[in-house]
């Protein structure tokens, strides 16, 4: 059951804004990045006006803050606040730090820590998901499945749950990994199992909606959600695949099965016009799938499902920009690659040594690839025909932190004019705008 504080808060309706199909955007300021992936959860800050070329080490640092705890959260910025998570022995942790300079305003303990007897923690502990930021209130999903609200302003918690113990999910492999939904007063999450994916009030905790007749294991996708004329449906993925639950029903809408795995689905799907674009690693690669109107609802047509020597990403997502997706793809000994959307031809691939992965967002223009073992961010133009970088920046300082096998996996945000990049327990933000 939810564990309540008194709480009164009033609720908004969250809109779509595309008449096919549309990712869900939390309510943030112009240039803030209130939730996982951005704006609309597609990887692409809000429009700002930032710089087109880096001077020869990066843009200058704004900030660094420090003791932010083991995880591999990454942050959200709205009305000049950062939002994250951390760990450290003993607990998690959601941390909420100035824009401005860095500094703590407060830090509430959430949950316990995750440990060994939790989930595989080789590859690093602590918590994987991003805080949701909505109105006067923050949402958090913890490794071991905790379902958090907070006040925005001060941290305090207002209530909790477990996707464990309140409602039979399994907590997977590598830790449960999701940023949560907000959907109008719902937020949205996957315990897995036969409460796949549920709906909580945002205001108490309690269930309120849940998937019918879907069994299958949580995986690490954030979940997006989609509407097709009449049809509203939460997207997202488990080890068959994508499924696409009806946000009314509660009942299956699709499933593909081109993108399953047996070991990790971790991407975020892209979801454009009538077209979802959807990629995980592990020899399943990438599709492309349309979405056709049927009289009871919709299904969805294979465009094309590539395997070998593709996209096949990971973990550190990619980004649809003029038709084409840009991200790191594990094919070809792992590279930065850019595949033409509609016909999935690679147009080029790019190695970084000694890299072996890298995650990425867009903005005002350009692509900001993060690399995961040297720890540098090029500036990339999105271009069809070849790589082009207009400036690198390297961190100053990794983590000390013992990281396991596991290596920098946080993804760059870009808000108010401003870069964040972290590596568990350090942060660094760096100025960006143009003049």
């Amino acid at each position: 059951m939810p564990h309540l504080l008194p709480r009164v808060t009033t609720s908004f309706l969250l809109a779509c804004t595309l008449t096919c199909v549309t990712a869900s955007s939390a309510r943030s300021g112009d240039t803030d990045w209130p939730q996982w992936r951005g704006p609309n959860r597609d990887g692409h800050a809000a429009p700002q006006e930032l710089l087109q070329d880096w001077p020869s080490g990066g843009p200058p640092m704004s900030w660094t803050a420090v003791n932010l705890g083991t995880g591999y959260s990454t942050v959200s910025v709205v009305d000049g606040k950062v939002f994250t998570m951390g760990a450290n022995d003993d607990e998690c942790f959601a941390i909420c730090l100035s824009l401005g300079d860095g500094s703590e305003i407060w830090k509430t303990p959430v949950a316990r820590a995750g440990n060994s007897g939790d989930y595989n923690d080789q590859w690093g502990a602590g918590p994987r998901g991003t805080p949701t930021v909505d109105g006067d209130q923050v949402f958090v999903v913890t490794d071991i499945g905790t379902v958090a609200a907070l006040a925005k302003d001060t941290g305090e918690l207002l209530w909790s749950t477990s996707m464990t113990a309140d409602h039979g999910g399994q907590v997977p492999t590598w830790g449960y990994s999701e940023s949560p939904l907000v959907d109008g007063d719902r937020v949205v999450v996957t315990p897995g199992e036969n409460n796949f994916m549920i709906a909580l009030d945002r205001n108490s905790g309690k269930k309120v909606w849940g998937s019918k007749g879907i069994h299958e294991p949580a995986q690490y996708v954030s979940i997006m959600r989609g509407q097709r004329k009449q049809t509203a449906f939460y997207l997202t993925a488990s080890k068959s695949g994508l499924i696409a639950v009806d946000c009314k029903s509660g009942d299956e809408v699709f499933r593909d099965t081109a993108t399953g795995n047996q070991t990790a689905v971790i991407p975020t799907p892209i979801l454009h016009d009538r077209f979802i674009y959807h990629t995980s690693a592990y020899g399943a690669g990438n599709t492309l799938l349309k979405i056709k109107d049927k009289p009871d609802g919709l299904s969805v047509q294979s465009v094309y499902a590539l395997s070998n020597k593709s996209m096949e990403n990971n973990h550190g997502g990619v980004v649809l920009v003029n038709d084409v997706i840009y991200g790191f793809t594990k094919s070809n000994g792992g590279n930065w690659m850019a595949q033409d959307m509609q016909s999935g031809d690679t147009l080029w691939e790019q190695g970084e040594r000694p890299n072996r992965s890298g995650a990425i967002c867009y903005a005002d223009g350009r692509l900001y690839c993060y690399n995961d073992q040297d720890g540098t961010v090029h500036l990339a133009e999105p271009n069809r025909s070849d790589w082009i970088s207009h400036g690198k920046l390297t961190l100053p300082k990794q983590t000390e932190l013992d990281r396991g096998k596991g290596a920098i996996w946080t993804h760059p945000v870009v808000a108010a004019g401003k870069l964040i990049i972290r590596d568990q327990d350090l942060m660094y933000a760096y100025d960006i705008a143009a003049d």
